[in-house]
């Protein structure tokens, strides 16, 4: 009996999501529970397992095309294990491996010689090879396919392409060609968000440098002991919540928010880590911070920006947050001008460390100095108080033994 592959709810304020990866074509059999496809919120990537063992009989949303929460994408069918294949087994299995991970376990199975081509011997056009083909605007006729039992993959038809290329620049002009691929949902999201902010807040930033030697010392004094009692690394960013959190706490007005021409002040710390994800940034929040330590707040980030990478981080995660800090220096960034996440007054940005000369006691010395800006929301903060809470995170960054002492 054929079931309907529903797209399911994913939170109140999610009503529609892009069809990502198709991990299992029509006809091949999967055990319960294998995630089958992906789905891409503006938030964040979610699976949808099969459930049953059986078959995708028939798919009628494509990758990359749009469907609202109900909508039917596709058809299921329970059926038996084909004779020889254990029920519990899976080409993706239900962990949610990434599909790089299934193409190198597909590479290292024998090719199979039957249920994968059809009768006449045509190769299989895997989903991600079928949007490389349309991008490219090749037919699948040009292509020679190497994945299991005659598939086309995606890689198959990239390196046609780039064969084709090299052999017309030897007698031809070079190919000129473009790539058209519509943006994600996490990316559109982003972009009207950002957008947003700038049209609906007063946004300025004021800017700092920070003299990183105090807590490099620090930092270099423990890092072996923090190593083998917490098995993490002890970073800057601890630090730096740690150094946000203090500031707010003296200044009050950057972590309130505007809303109904009314100011919230809250009693508790969310913070938003900006971590480079699989679809773009993301920022997962820290909750309650001032109540974490260290290790907690480095084992936390050390989590998220993991499964950033394999876009799993949760929408509840996503959500909320008081502050903001986000890290250009991990990428090399010297300075910068962060943007508000909003409803939020106030993100933090930090940048590289680089040795620069600085006058310290009337004389030219070299230090290790970070440039840091403040971006602010200037309804809700004036610039004495922002110039205020930059120059407190510089105090505890440059002394951060003041924050053991809370003065």
């Amino acid at each position: 009996m054929a079931m309907e592959i529903v797209v399911p709810a994913v939170g109140e304020s999610i009503s529609e999501v892009q069809i990502g990866e198709w991990y299992i074509p029509e006809g091949k059999w999967v055990a319960t529970d294998t995630d089958i496809v992906g789905l891409e919120t503006d938030k964040a990537t979610f699976d949808v397992p099969a459930p049953a063992g059986g078959k995708i009989t028939r798919i009628l949303k494509k990758a990359g095309e749009r469907a609202a929460v109900g909508d039917v994408i596709g058809y299921f069918e329970e059926v038996s294990p084909p004779e020889g294949q254990d029920s519990g087994s899976s080409s993706k299995s239900s962990g949610g491996k990434s599909s790089g991970g299934q193409k190198e376990e597909a590479a290292k199975r024998p090719l199979e010689s039957s249920g994968n081509a059809s009768p006449s011997g045509e190769s299989k056009v895997m989903p991600a090879a079928s949007r490389e083909l349309a991008q490219r605007g090749m037919d699948s006729g040009q292509v020679t396919s190497t994945g299991p039992g005659g598939r086309m993959l995606k890689e198959d038809v990239i390196r046609t392409a780039e064969q084709g290329s090299q052999a017309g620049s030897v007698t031809s002009e070079p190919m000129r060609s473009e790539d058209v691929i519509p943006l994600s949902p996490i990316r559109r999201r982003i972009a009207e968000r950002l957008v947003s902010a700038q049209h609906e807040a007063a946004l300025l930033t004021t800017f700092n440098e920070i003299d990183m030697s105090g807590v490099m010392e620090l930092r270099n004094q423990y890092k072996d002991a923090f190593l083998k009692k917490y098995d993490i690394k002890l970073g800057f960013m601890s630090f730096f919540v740690k150094a946000v959190v203090d500031a707010l706490n003296q200044v009050p007005q950057v972590g309130a928010q505007l809303k109904d021409n009314k100011l919230v002040y809250r009693n508790y710390y969310d913070i938003g880590i900006a971590v480079g994800g699989g679809k773009g940034l993301v920022v997962p929040v820290l909750r309650n911070v001032e109540r974490m330590s260290f290790a907690e707040i480095e084992l936390a980030i050390a989590d998220f920006a993991r499964r950033a990478k394999d876009n799993k981080v949760t929408l509840e995660e996503l959500e909320g947050g008081t502050f903001t800090i986000t890290n250009g220096g991990i990428y090399g960034s010297l300075l910068s001008t962060p943007i508000v996440n909003p409803p939020q007054s106030g993100v933090l940005g930090m940048h590289g460390i680089f040795d620069r000369p600085i006058a310290l006691n009337g004389e030219v010395v070299i230090r290790p100095m970070m440039y840091v800006a403040l971006t602010y929301d200037h309804r809700v903060v004036d610039g004495r108080e922002a110039v205020t809470f930059l120059k407190r995170i510089k105090d505890v960054i440059e002394a951060p033994t003041r924050m053991l002492m809370e003065i």
